[in-house]
């Protein structure tokens, strides 16, 4: 039997061990352009996609960028160009203007006009343009109106002016779908809310402070805190001209329902939200609220899932801008080595979750009183 010496086989165990390993032997091109990776016994070093023969872990060693890998003595393997932007990074810098001219624009430039400003063909651009941002340049210029939109509302626009200042052809096109966009007539999205009635509380739960709040249509806002003060500021910011309710005696059972799936999610939130977000947003979450207690996935996977590979950030963006803590699960988002990335309610609640959520799942929910934990506090400042 051939003898490895220790110091090759501790090499090789802690490459193994590396989550870069991974990404290399799946020759994974989401990678390329976060690091590189160099061969003893060749003398050159390659992207993590390279289509190269592996190598043996012991040979391999991992750099920063090819300006490092150089810096070491290696050479630029000549299949994979790792030296030169890699075709993901040609890819996005064309999707990037192309953003850019669509958010320049009066009006929504064609496919084909896109196309042509950016020399590919509009098959090649649409789909590269949806496996990069999520969406469509179609669903991109949607968006992109809608923030617009939004902005001038809240400047005060008159409404008629926003629509036609934020791109859209004609009032109707925007009616249609005003409630959705806006969760409100947009005369009251302008006012900041008024004429909008939205009832709250503030509570106490085991990850701290808890602030629920309700529009007509449904659950609009679980946040998590420390200071209860600014998780009310945070809901008055928001609609600043709204008529904040605070809770009474029928309000105070959804929110102890709300508190006991926070403690126990297993249980289910049955009830309903309103969940306004951009279209790209709205799959992310739906996409998030499949995953059931006590699993993960990482932000690469939930960006496969809903048919984007390419759009990890993206699919990280919605999760940050999740509003509604638990009930869409984002804590249960991790990163591909298995850490915990930044969450919006704090990383210790996203670790307190998916810790209570594994001991839930092994030993079953423990047996609470209703509505234990939640305290009524007063109305708004």
């Amino acid at each position: 039997m051939m003898h490895i010496p220790q110091a090759t086989s501790e090499r090789a165990a802690a490459i193994l061990r590396d989550p870069r390993w991974v990404a290399v032997v799946m020759r994974d091109p989401s990678a390329d352009g976060t690091f590189v990776y160099s061969v003893a016994t060749t003398g050159v070093y390659c992207r993590p996609s390279c289509g190269a023969r592996r190598a043996r872990p012991e040979h391999v060693r991992f750099f920063s960028d090819a300006r490092a890998a150089e810096a070491a003595g290696f050479r630029p393997c000549k299949r994979c160009k790792p030296d030169l932007p890699s075709l993901h990074e040609r890819y996005s810098a064309k999707v990037a203007q192309a953003c850019r001219l669509i958010e320049r624009a009066e009006t929504l430039p064609t496919l084909e006009s896109l196309a042509a400003a950016v020399a590919m063909s509009p098959h090649h651009l649409h789909r590269i343009f949806k496996s990069i941002t999520g969406t469509t340049p179609r669903q991109y210029a949607n968006a992109h109106r809608e923030r617009r939109l939004r902005e001038r509302l809240r400047k005060g626009a008159r409404v008629t002016a926003a629509i036609y200042d934020a791109g859209y052809g004609s009032n109707s096109r925007f009616y249609e779908r005003a409630s959705e966009l806006l969760g409100m007539r947009p005369r009251d999205y302008r006012a900041g809310g008024a004429n909008v009635t939205i009832k709250f509380a503030v509570g106490e739960c085991s990850l701290g402070s808890i602030l629920v709040a309700q529009s007509e249509r449904g659950i609009c806002a679980i946040s998590l805190g420390d200071d209860p003060e600014s998780l009310v500021h945070d809901l008055q910011d928001q609609f600043p001209r709204a008529r904040l309710i605070g809770c009474d005696r029928e309000f105070e059972r959804i929110v102890a329902t709300v508190v006991g799936f926070v403690d126990s999610p297993s249980m289910g939130l049955h009830l309903p939200l309103d969940i306004r977000g951009t279209a790209f947003q709205r799959r992310v979450w739906e996409a998030l609220r499949q995953i059931p207690p006590g699993q993960t996935i990482t932000y690469a996977e939930l960006a496969r899932r809903i048919g984007v590979p390419k759009a990890a950030r993206a699919v990280a963006s919605a999760c940050a801008a999740n509003p509604l803590a638990v009930a869409i699960p984002c804590h249960r988002v991790i990163r591909t080595d298995g850490s915990l990335s930044g969450y919006r309610w704090g990383v210790e609640r996203k670790r307190a979750l998916l810790e209570r959520e594994e001991c839930l799942m092994r030993n079953g929910p423990a047996v609470r009183e209703p509505g234990t934990g939640s305290k009524r506090r007063g109305s708004p400042a």
